[in-house]
């Protein structure tokens, strides 16, 4: 029978909380052997419950898993009255073979007792909600570009080469004669008029390139694709303006960010999005950039790096 291992106590009294989507397993700990765990559901009066039984235990370091998006709704919940450690699951497995959701809540909560576990970074509810907005534009962003790529689908199953006479499809020239041809003008002498002297192909070529077999379902998709592309423009636009807003906190930072060469006022916005503005959360320039994903990881064993 192998010795119960017991670790030097730090916090005073701590919860260690499991949790998943309908269910929520807390485990409030004062010391090895006085521990009691209860069960919640994911509901906001239940999270509620939660929270006073911690108060009334005062508990003062809460820890869980970072299980999917499941956890944000108990961290939104807890994070006014509690220390909040946000713990990647992989840092706190338990005995293989021996796993339930109240035995991980027990070893998060003795983990958490004894300073053990290390915690992720969480930003303020600014800089999440700021995060929200900067993460959805890029989403929509890549939804009108992959709209765009649509178009010159339908353009090359119509055989018209246009993208391999403009430099950009949804430029101007681009545009204009997509527009001409949803409008049914598929002439290539009437097309024509479009070319300029700027262009890298010749007018020969280029009217050769708009000589294709457009048909009316053609004509249809591509009315569709630039309708949805407007709409998500529009959208774009709104999005934009929200973040002005959530930014008017951040104006110094934002411009000294744009002071380093390759990096401007979305970059900026971006990197400000991820990271905040509090650098105390990090120890170091090594921490930051660990957190980032960019520094090479250790993998070492018999005096051979791997």
């Amino acid at each position: 029978m192998k010795e119960e291992i017991r670790f030097a106590q730090v916090v005073k009294v701590g919860c260690g909380i499991d949790v998943h989507r309908d269910i929520i397993v807390a485990t409030i700990r004062k010391s090895n052997d006085e521990y009691l765990t209860r069960e919640y559901g994911a509901y906001t009066s239940s999270l509620t419950s939660l929270r006073d039984w911690c108060k009334t235990e005062h508990v003062t370091h809460v820890a869980m898993e970072s299980t999917g998006v499941y956890w944000k709704p108990v961290f939104n919940v807890l994070e006014e009255d509690f220390e909040i450690i946000l713990v990647n699951a992989r840092h706190v497995k338990n005995v293989p073979g021996h796993k339930t959701d109240k035995k991980d809540s027990i070893w998060i909560s003795k983990l958490l007792l004894s300073g053990l576990l290390k915690g992720s970074f969480i930003p303020p509810v600014d800089i999440r909600e700021l995060r929200d907005l900067v993460r959805y534009k890029k989403k929509v962003v890549a939804q009108a570009a992959s709209e765009q790529n649509r178009i010159i689908k339908i353009l090359e199953d119509a055989n018209i080469k246009l993208s391999s006479v403009v430099s950009k499809v949804d430029g101007a020239v681009g545009t204009k004669i997509i527009n001409s041809l949803i409008q049914g003008q598929t002439d290539p002498d009437e097309l024509i008029k479009f070319y300029h002297g700027k262009m890298k192909v010749s007018k020969t070529e280029f009217r050769m390139a708009l000589e294709g077999r457009i048909s009316n379902h053609h004509r249809m998709m591509l009315q569709f694709h630039q309708d949805s592309i407007a709409d998500k423009e529009r959208l774009i636009e709104r999005i934009d303006a929200a973040i002005e807003v959530a930014i008017k906190a951040y104006q110094v930072e934002i411009d000294l960010l744009q002071t380093i060469p390759g990096v401007g006022k979305d970059s900026a916005i971006s990197i400000i999005s991820e990271i905040g503005v509090d650098m105390s959360k990090f120890p170091n320039e090594n921490h930051l950039s660990s957190w980032a994903g960019v520094s090479p990881g250790n993998n070492e064993t018999g005096g051979k790096k791997k």
